[in-house]
C-alpha cells in the first residue's frame, strides 16, 4: 500500500526580525529592573550609576546628576537689624511747634589805610598785617578781601542865607565830587537849612546832579529862604533814607555843621550814627576860609563867632570818625579836587575784614573797635619812601558798632 506525504511548508524569519525579537528578550530583564523594585537581598548591578547627589563641583560623571552648589550655614549677606525707631517728642498740651535758630554774630569792618600826606591808598596788605580789637579782645580774622565797587552815595549840602561864599564853597566841592564819580555809581543830592530839599534822587545818570548844582548855582547870588541850618535833623533823615538800601552806603556832608534849632540833640544824633549800620559819613567843612580870615579879630562877638566855628567843625569831626570816613577843613577852592579824591580813593579801595565776635551777646551795647597793622613780627607796621625816609599812615575804620537787640 503505497502512503502519500504533503509537504509542510514553515514560513521562514528573515534574519533581521530574528535579531530584534532577540534583543527585546535580552533587554526586558534590564527594563523590569527600573520599572520595578528589586527582589529582597538581591543587589543592584555594579554598573548601575549612583543617584546620590554629589558635592558642590559639578558632575560626577558622565551622565550622573549635576551637583547644585551648596549653601553656607551662615551667608555674608545676613540682613543687619533694624535701625533703632526716630524718638518722638511730644509737646505739652496746648503748645504748638516750636522752632529754634541760631545766629552766630557776624562783624565786617571796612578799613582804609592811607598814607598821611599825600591820602594816597596804601595796597599789598595782608591779613596777618591787620589786628581787630573788639572792647580791648584781639579777635580772630576769618574773611578778608580788598574791596573796590560803585558806590552808593548821597550828597547832604547846606545851602541857607549864611552868606554867599558858603553857598559856593558847598557847589564847588559837590562839583568836584559829581566829577570823579563812575558810571555804575548812584548818587542822590539833597540840601537843607530849617528843611530838607530832594535836588536829585538817586541815579546813575549824574548829569541830572550836574543840572541840580548848575541850578542852585544859578540862584547862589539870590537870598535864600532861611538862615538857620538844622543840621542834626537833615543828618537823621539822611540815615534814615540810606538804612532802606542795602549794602554799604556813604554820606557826604558838605555843611558848616552849625546847627540852630534841631528837634535832635547834639547826644542824640551822635547816638543815632553809632547805632547806623553800613553807612560811611565823609564831612566837608565849608566855613575853612571865612575862618581863615576872621580868626581871632578879637572882642567878644569875634571870641563867640570863632567858639561856634570851632565847635561845628569839631562836630563834623566826631560824625566822620565815629562811622570811619574822613573829615576836610579846605580853606581854599584849590584843596577840593585833592579832598574829594582823598574820598573816592578812601570809598573805592578799602580792605574789608570778618571775623565773629568773642562776645557773641546780642544785647544792644555799643562795641568800641580798634585796628592796628603790625609786621611778621608783631611789631608796629612802618613803611618808607624810596629815600628811606619814614611815612605817616592813618587808620580809617569805624570807631564801634552796636550789636543787635535780641528779641525777646
Amino acid at each position: 500500500m503505497s502512503t502519500s506525504r504533503k509537504n509542510l511548508k514553515v514560513p521562514h524569519l528573515s534574519l533581521g526580525l530574528l535579531f530584534l525579537a532577540l534583543l527585546g528578550v535580552a533587554i526586558a530583564p534590564a527594563v523590569l529592573g527600573h520599572g520595578q523594585a528589586q527582589p529582597a537581598g538581591q543587589q543592584q548591578p555594579s554598573s548601575q550609576p549612583s543617584q546620590t547627589a554629589p558635592d558642590a563641583g559639578g558632575p560626577n560623571g558622565d551622565n550622573g546628576a549635576i551637583a547644585l552648589p551648596k549653601k553656607k550655614d551662615t551667608p555674608d549677606d545676613t540682613p543687619l537689624p533694624p535701625a533703632p525707631a526716630e524718638p518722638k517728642f511730644k509737646n505739652p498740651e496746648g503748645a504748638g511747634n516750636v522752632s529754634i535758630r541760631v545766629e552766630v554774630p557776624e562783624v565786617t569792618v571796612d578799613i582804609g589805610v592811607l598814607l598821611e600826606k599825600t591820602h594816597q591808598f596804601v595796597p599789598g596788605l595782608k591779613p596777618e598785617n591787620f589786628r581787630v580789637y573788639e572792647d580791648g579782645v584781639q579777635q580772630k580774622v576769618e574773611g578778608f578781601k580788598r574791596v573796590e565797587a560803585p558806590i552808593t552815595a548821597l550828597l547832604l549840602c547846606e545851602y541857607a542865607a549864611k552868606g554867599y561864599i558858603f553857598r559856593i564853597d558847598m557847589l564847588n566841592a559837590a562839583w568836584a565830587f559829581t566829577q570823579q564819580l563812575r558810571p555804575q555809581d548812584y548818587v542822590a543830592m539833597m540840601t537843607f537849612d530849617l528843611n530838607t530839599h530832594i535836588v536829585t534822587d538817586f541815579t546813575q545818570e549824574h548829569k541830572q546832579i550836574l543840572e541840580g548844582i548848575n541850578q542852585l548855582g544859578n540862584e547862589v547870588y539870590m537870598p535864600a529862604a532861611f538862615s538857620e541850618t538844622n543840621a542834626f535833623d537833615a543828618l537823621a533823615e539822611a540815615l534814615d533814607r540810606l538804612s532802606r538800601i542795602e549794602g554799604q552806603k556813604y554820606i557826604i556832608m558838605i555843611a558848616t555843621g552849625i546847627d540852630s534849632m534841631s528837634k535832635l540833640t547834639l547826644d542824640k544824633i551822635l547816638a543815632r550814627v553809632k547805632a547806623s549800620r553800613d553807612i560811611t559819613i565823609f564831612t566837608i567843612s565849608t566855613d575853612g576860609f571865612f575862618e581863615a580870615m576872621t580868626q581871632g579879630s578879637g572882642g567878644m562877638m569875634g571870641g563867640m563867632r570863632d567858639m561856634t566855628y570851632l565847635q561845628a567843625d569839631n562836630q563834623m569831626k566826631t560824625f566822620s570818625d565815629l562811622t570811619g570816613g574822613m573829615h576836610f577843613a579846605p580853606r581854599f577852592s584849590g584843596e577840593l579836587p585833592d579832598d574829594v579824591r582823598a574820598i573816592n580813593e578812601n570809598i573805592r579801595a578799602k580792605y574789608e575784614i570778618v571775623y565773629h565776635p568773642t562776645n557773641a551777646k546780642q544785647d544792644g551795647t555799643y562795641r568800641k573797635l580798634r585796628v592796628e597793622l603790625v609786621d611778621a613780627e608783631g611789631q608796629p607796621l612802618r613803611f618808607q619812601d624810596e629815600k628811606h625816609k619814614p611815612l605817616k599812615y592813618d587808620i580809617i575804620a569805624r570807631d564801634g558798632y552796636r550789636a543787635r537787640q535780641e528779641v525777646e
